[in-house]
């Protein structure tokens, strides 16, 4: 039985780790697939269930410092019942807190004795220059004999785990970045105690005074500070997932035996009678059955203005009741929930990788190896090339300070931390605007199309039949008009009639009651208000009547793919109704946004052409292909392929399916609980297109985003190793000190994170 899942992975820090942990767990016996992510510190793995579970890949790894955590309702702090129908996300910020909370008391523990040692450091280098005067003996030897116990205290409280890493290095062969600095550090430490134990013996033959405390000190603090303002800064990008988890009401008012009795969220079933007053989320997804209400549904479709609800439409899981007060019907509970779904997939995405991640993977994988046989080949050089020109004492020295420098400035973290942390406030930030991302993938591969097909039904128009335009006759007025028709199509279920119902409704004319209601198949309607009959319907009902009427009226309507309905008495034509599916408001905008962004724009629709035409000019969009079945839209989409375009399809995620799925961007045009979430690469919420042009710049900065923190990552390594190993010495005398690498190495990843959290500050 094969199961996937994503797990949080503990004791990663650096992109080295996620290398070593997916090179072992890939080696257990019936593990199919294993993708670690350092960037959200978490693992997908999956897995044949009869030959191994988590608690065994688990064991696999724990020796080299990582724990696989498994999910239990303890652990998340839920009910057993809650976590049964959890999400499936890994809810770990108490948890990140806590750890947070110990660095930072470790930190604070130290940095005065890094303030110190910066002190000790900046008046020897000063004394040298002749700035200031020597440090007095007394005081040097109070120095002298205060470092090392400094030294030992930071190395061993906040350099443990770097000493871990250097251990399971020699056990096990596995090197990561807590290796690199844990060598570093430890050479530096144990090579200034020999110096101090044995000061005399050896001071015919090294500079004892030339000790290494002070950078086991500060390289260790200012690394263990990057660390921390990595881990904060870190924290910030999953701001989006904790907003929506933040959206799920904790109870709900549910009718039992004729009360109302508040219950947990996981205690509601599907087909409960569940109460909503003015100002409460909604716990589930539904269908209003009684009452009606406007809800703001802004944090979960992105749209600002308050939707109308009424009896038979459905509401939404995290939404908020704005207004009224109505009764609905749980249809969706627990992980079924629209919002529960988009946790899901925001979660996923951000999970995942991008096939430019490839690269720094592959580099980051054997990054640590390579620069620790670097690091021992340049020691080696400094003291083969050093001795007959500077002495033992000095090229010992410098050999060992470009040793500790090079394992120091090399740490691949910021390599590692380039596109996760990208992609992660990158799928955040769409979450936010309402635009659902499946996977990094995918927010790639959008920003190369070049173009956009789209469907004209629910993508271009709204879906759904409305009044376009009323003219009246025979001194008529619009209401009159309007309250007649409303009145016969009262009983009518054609979908025209909900339409001029519609209307009627928004401009608050009431209807009256109508007899003798016929449907007079294929043409209309008839019924008697008051004494007089009224017919509604078509031009051939008109015909039929043979009331004379001027059909020039209705060519320039029919031409844009209205349809008209004729009010009349059986002597003559009283008003004239024009119904279409009406353009949304924001199509020609984003028609012409996409435009300017150099995309082509194309319409498949299985409308007729004409009319199809019609919305098309209207618009403004490039191309159309109307009158075509689903199978044909897909040959349409693969044309465009074989031309060597690169094509997104947005349509309703239905009967679109097979193009959505041939497209190299599938882009659902989700309205309410209808979403597709499951069967496009992207869902616009709330079938927004002006979504879609959001959606592309999404994609654009993003990757601008990626490539910037690849560029600084690679070019911090390019340029940093070769100095601490000590390029410029021979020309200028320069040495890159171990402790300006440490502090260069903390604030790379730093600056990596804060660039990446840059985008949410970018305006779509």
């Amino acid at each position: 039985m094969n199961d996937s899942q994503t797990y949080r992975i503990k004791g990663m820090h650096c992109a080295s780790c996620a290398g070593i942990i997916e090179r072992t767990v890939k080696k257990v016996d019936g593990v199919e697939h294993i993708e670690v992510n350092y960037g959200t510190e978490t693992a997908k793995i999956a897995f044949d269930s009869t030959k191994t579970d988590p608690h065994q890949l688990s064991g696999h790894i724990k020796p080299l410092g990582y724990t696989l955590v498994v999910p239990t309702a303890e652990s998340m702090d839920m009910s057993a019942d809650e976590h049964a129908s959890h999400t499936g996300l890994n809810q770990s910020k108490t948890e990140k807190l806590a750890e947070l909370k110990e660095m930072r008391w470790k930190i604070l523990s130290v940095i005065p004795l890094a303030v110190f040692s910066i002190f000790v450091m900046g008046w020897e280098i000063l004394a040298q220059f002749g700035v200031t005067g020597a440090i007095p003996e007394i005081l040097y030897e109070f120095f002298h004999h205060l470092l090392p116990i400094f030294a030992t205290y930071v190395l061993i409280v906040v350099g443990q785990p770097y000493l871990l890493g250097f251990y399971r290095f020699l056990r096990y062969g596995k090197a990561n970045m807590d290796t690199l600095i844990g060598i570093g550090t430890s050479v530096a430490f144990v090579y200034s105690f020999i110096l101090t134990a044995f000061e005399e013996p050896l001071r015919a033959f090294l500079n004892v005074d030339q000790t290494y405390y002070d950078v086991t000190i500060v390289v260790i603090v200012f690394i263990a500070l990057g660390k921390y303002l990595e881990a904060q800064s870190k924290l910030r990008t999953g701001d989006a997932i904790e907003k929506l988890l933040g959206l799920q009401a904790k109870t709900a008012l549910v009718m039992r035996d004729g009360k109302e009795v508040e219950v947990p969220i996981d205690q509601v079933t599907h087909g409960d009678l569940i109460v909503v007053k003015p100002g409460g989320k909604i716990p589930v997804d539904g269908v209003i059955v009684e009452g009606n209400s406007y809800i703001d549904e802004s944090m979960v479709t992105g749209e600002p203005m308050a939707v109308e609800k009424k009896t038979g439409d459905n509401v939404v899981a995290g939404t908020l009741n704005t207004k009224g007060h109505f009764v609905f019907k749980a249809t969706k509970v627990g992980s079924e929930t629209l919002l529960a779904s988009i946790i899901r997939m925001v979660g996923e995405a951000q999970g995942s990788k991008a096939p430019i991640q490839g690269l720094a993977d592959k580099i980051s994988s054997v990054f640590v190896p390579v620069v620790l046989v670097f690091a021992v080949l340049v020691f080696i050089a400094w003291l083969v090339l050093g001795i007959p020109t500077l002495g033992l004492a000095q090229a010992l020295s410098l050999g060992l300070t470009s040793f500790v420098g090079i394992l120091v400035i090399a740490c691949p973290c910021a390599l590692g931390l380039a596109t996760p942390i990208a992609v992660i406030v990158g799928v955040g930030k769409g979450a936010q605007e309402g635009i659902l991302i499946k996977d990094a993938a995918t927010l790639q591969k959008l920003r190369s199309v070049n173009t956009i097909v789209v469907d004209k039904t629910g993508t271009i128009t709204k879906g759904k039949p409305e009044v376009i335009e009323l003219q009246t006759f025979q001194g008529k007025s619009e209401q009159e008009v309007m309250r007649i028709l409303a009145s016969l199509e009262s009983k009518s279920e054609h979908p025209l009639a909900s339409a001029i119902l519609a209307y009627a409704e928004g401009n608050s004319i009431r209807s009256s009651a109508s007899e003798q209601f016929e449907i007079i198949e294929g043409k209309g309607l008839k019924g008697t208000i008051g004494n007089t009959e009224y017919f509604a319907g078509n031009a051939k009902l008109i015909n039929d009547l043979d009331i004379p009427f001027d059909s020039g009226v209705l060519a320039s309507h029919t031409s844009e793919g209205r349809t008209p309905v004729f009010l009349a008495t059986s002597k003559e034509v009283l008003g004239l109704v024009f119904i279409a599916d009406a353009i949304k408001p924001e199509a020609i905008d984003a028609v012409k946004r996409l435009h300017k962004m150099g995309i082509k724009t194309v319409m498949l629709t299985g409308d007729n052409r004409q009319a199809a035409e019609a919305i098309a000019k209207q618009v403004g969009i490039d191309e159309v292909v109307a009158e075509v079945l689903p199978g044909e839209k897909l040959d349409k989409i693969k044309e465009l392929q074989a031309e060597g375009r690169i094509v997104a399809m947005a349509g309703d995620g239905v009967n679109d399916a097979p193009a959505l799925a041939q497209a190299d961007v599938g882009i659902a045009m989700g309205t309410g609980t209808d979403v597709a979430i499951e069967t496009a690469g992207i869902t616009l919420l709330g079938g927004d297109i002006g979504k879609l042009v959001k959606a592309i710049r999404l994609s654009r900065f993003t990757m601008n985003g990626i490539k910037q923190n690849l560029f600084w990552a690679f070019a911090y390594n390019i340029i940093g190793i070769p100095i601490a190993a000590g390029i410029l010495f021979p020309f200028f005398g320069l040495l890159l000190s171990p402790v300006i690498a440490g502090l260069a190495m903390a604030l790379s990843s730093v600056s990596v994170v804060l660039n990446s959290l840059r985008l949410k500050t970018v305006k779509l």
